[in-house]
């Protein structure tokens, strides 16, 4: 059996993760790659995406039930789901596996819950992903979806990248770290004063002493003078912790968005090793055209400032443009396409008339046509 390959989605809560697969998944379809999606949060009930191709783990548990059976509150019975789920593995090892024979190329999509101690403090959820990685040579590539509510507080940005510097620790897989909801970043506020930097300062992780004054004025802003001062060192030595590590970076996701989605899509291939080869077997030859043609040249010449901030209305503009005129070829196609079949449908008329026409002179007999 060939490697399996996937992607473990984590993030705070109402970072789009479910949205996110969800967006996926219509994406794979439309380039051809086989997948299916793997809900891992017992707590979630609504799910955005199609479930008939998908595992949930809520046909097995949930948390309403842990919580009850057990007297425990909503993080404490999470924690006790996979917990008994690394104890018990036989039977999502066998729901995989029927997953596999359907189609051993089928890329998986593991959507997490967003309780963060899930990928920060406590292993459960990394053994269980090790023990999957051994069990079907699983190449995996974790997700983390940040919202981009988050870099418009010097101390909250501090904070994700924080967190995403110890789900990569903690989880020991390739990571990509990915700010989502950026298209509604501009809503936000006025884009003269919505960030005090250029955005790509915030997806490089660079030079966070730069943000120290700014973490300063919003310390002395919440009234108590004593803990401004504590909060304000805290937060010079952790991002002085954050640059020794020198891990940590972002990429930026509309979900929405052709291109956001094509660019994010191609650096988690390359992080997982789905990119090496992998894809003609996986069926989606027209991500393969697009990655051969080097389309990522074109979309990294895009200046994220200028794409979601500066310009942001032209952009979508143009997009929308794009959109509708791919529509009207793609129908001026089907027509073309219809016409020539009535055309192959009226010559075989004509030609069948002509025959009959020749055997009634023939025979002095009326022909009919059955």
């Amino acid at each position: 059996m060939p490697a399996t390959f996937g992607q473990v989605i984590i993030g705070p809560p109402g970072s789009g993760k479910s949205t996110y697969c969800n967006g996926l998944q219509q994406f794979y379809n439309a380039i051809g790659r086989q997948c299916c999606i793997i809900n891992l949060d017992p707590a979630n009930d609504r799910l955005p995406y199609s479930t008939l191709n998908s595992l949930d783990i809520r046909d097995y548990l949930t948390i309403e039930e842990i919580m009850e059976e057990k007297k425990l509150g909503p993080n404490g019975g999470l924690i006790y789901c996979f917990e008994s789920m690394e104890e018990s593995l036989d039977i999502f090892y066998l729901k995989i596996q029927e997953i596999l024979n359907e189609n051993e190329n089928t890329y998986l999509i593991f959507d997490c819950p967003g309780q963060v101690e899930l990928f920060t403090s406590n292993g459960t959820l990394f053994k269980i992903f090790q023990k999957l990685s051994k069990k079907f040579d699983l190449r995996l590539c974790v997700v983390n979806l940040v919202d981009s509510i988050y870099i418009t507080s010097p101390s909250k940005y501090i904070s994700i990248v924080l967190l995403s510097l110890r789900s990569m620790l903690m989880m020991d897989l390739p990571q990509i770290n990915v700010i989502s909801k950026i298209d509604m970043l501009a809503n936000y506020g006025n884009k003269e004063d919505l960030l005090p930097f250029r955005l790509d300062y915030y997806t490089e992780v660079q030079q966070l002493d730069y943000m120290q004054p700014l973490i300063e004025i919003e310390s002395e802003n919440t009234g108590y003078p004593y803990t401004a001062k504590k909060l304000s060192k805290l937060t010079q030595h952790l991002s002085e912790i954050i640059e020794d590590f020198n891990l940590v970076s972002f990429e930026v996701l509309c979900i929405d968005d052709k291109n956001s989605m094509v660019s994010l899509q191609t650096l988690i291939d390359k992080a997982n090793g789905y990119i090496f080869g992998v894809s003609e077997i996986g069926g989606d030859t027209i991500w393969s055209e697009l990655t051969r043609q080097g389309i990522m040249n074109e979309l990294n010449m895009i200046d994220i400032q200028e794409r979601w901030i500066d310009n942001k209305e032209e952009y979508d503009l143009e997009e929308e443009k794009k959109r509708l005129e791919a529509i009207k070829e793609r129908e001026m196609l089907e027509k073309e396409v219809n016409i020539q079949e009535n055309d192959v449908d009226g010559n075989e008329d004509d030609e069948w008339q002509k025959v009959m026409k020749d055997w009634e002179n023939a025979t002095g007999k009326v022909a009919t046509r059955d």
